[in-house]
């Protein structure tokens, strides 16, 4: 493992995992010293805005003004446009705020008038208060679609309008062909890193669209950098959203063990480190002999004091690595 050019680090990032991680790393790490690319997969278009939840869900959990209770969205939100679009006869099955509502407002207009994705999330992030770099995956539309028994739905129509109830057998992402990694974020990785940071995110769903982009994989493993994965599963289970239930479908163990496998599978000699939860030390052994070093470490982030340690302990780790 080859010394770090500088001390950057790039964390991968999607759903609540991926936000509560960034959050613990953003504590800290400096804004010049960590940036965050998010999956834009999950984005989608409803009512005539351009809605990015994983963006979003940095944004709000960045500037500390997200609502810790749901999971998603802004605290001390209200639903008055919900209720009178309801009245109306409008979709009201994807669950819109007041306050929420002014992010894709703002978003909406500022694309029409021509700025690119990475240019509006910048302004949000300045808008909100969040300091620390928040860069999509990239600017062009890519749409992760989920084939099951009902057919070919749209992630969001899947995960909230039919509560991720139906078999899935396939997923793929609409567009992935054409879009190329956002230009900031190339940048940032060819300028050197200390640690490129696989956030406890869901592989299928919020991993794999940034790594299925043309030339993300040899850009990262052309560092030469530790690449450390966190595991989003303990103990048999997800911490939130359907990664388990998908393992299951897809015929993958639902295990830490099964998230390392996965990512040996389909990204050979990407991963050089990977993170379980205490609770599934006894896989420890199976991991290592994938070639992949381990660190053992409480992973569930139920606190601002847990985020922060569980970030600290995979800093010291990729330190250690580096020094090696």
């Amino acid at each position: 493992m080859k010394k770090p050019i500088n001390e950057h680090v790039l964390a991968l990032s999607g759903g609540v995992g991926g936000s509560k991680l960034a959050v613990g790393l953003s504590k800290l790490l400096s804004p010049d010293q960590l940036t965050i690319l998010a999956n834009t997969g999950d984005d989608f278009e409803h009512l005539g805005f351009t809605v990015c939840p994983d963006i979003d869900s940095l944004l709000y959990s960045l500037s500390e003004i997200n609502n810790s209770e749901l999971g998603w969205g802004q605290k001390g939100e209200t639903w008055n446009f919900l209720s009178a679009l309801e009245r109306l006869g409008g979709e009201t099955w994807f669950k819109l705020g007041d306050r929420d509502l002014a992010t894709h407002i703002f978003r909406a207009e500022k694309l029409k008038k021509g700025f690119s994705l990475t240019e509006v999330t910048k302004l949000l992030s300045d808008g909100m208060g969040s300091r620390h770099q928040i860069l999509p995956m990239t600017d062009s539309p890519v749409r992760t679609t989920i084939h099951c028994e009902l057919g070919s739905l749209s992630f969001q129509n899947y995960f909230v309008k039919q509560r991720c109830e139906p078999k899935v057998n396939k997923i793929t992402f609409e567009g992935i062909e054409l879009a190329s990694l956002n230009p900031s974020a190339l940048n940032v990785i060819e300028q050197g890193l200390k640690a490129v940071i696989i956030c406890p995110s869901n592989p299928f769903l919020s991993i794999d669209p940034i790594l299925s982009l043309s030339g993300v994989v040899e850009a990262i493993k052309k560092q030469g950098c530790p690449v450390i994965a966190v595991s989003n599963i303990i103990d048999g289970a997800a911490t939130k959203g359907p990664a388990a239930k998908l393992m299951g479908e897809l015929g993958i163990s639902s295990s830490p063990l099964g998230v390392a496998c996965y990512y040996q599978d389909r990204y050979p000699g990407l991963l050089t480190h990977f993170v379980l939860d205490e609770k599934d030390k006894h896989m420890e052994r199976e991991i290592v002999s994938l070639g992949l070093s381990t660190l053992v470490a409480q992973t569930l982030m139920d606190s601002l004091g847990s985020k922060k340690k569980l970030a600290e302990d995979i800093l010291t780790f990729a330190s250690e690595v580096t020094l090696l």
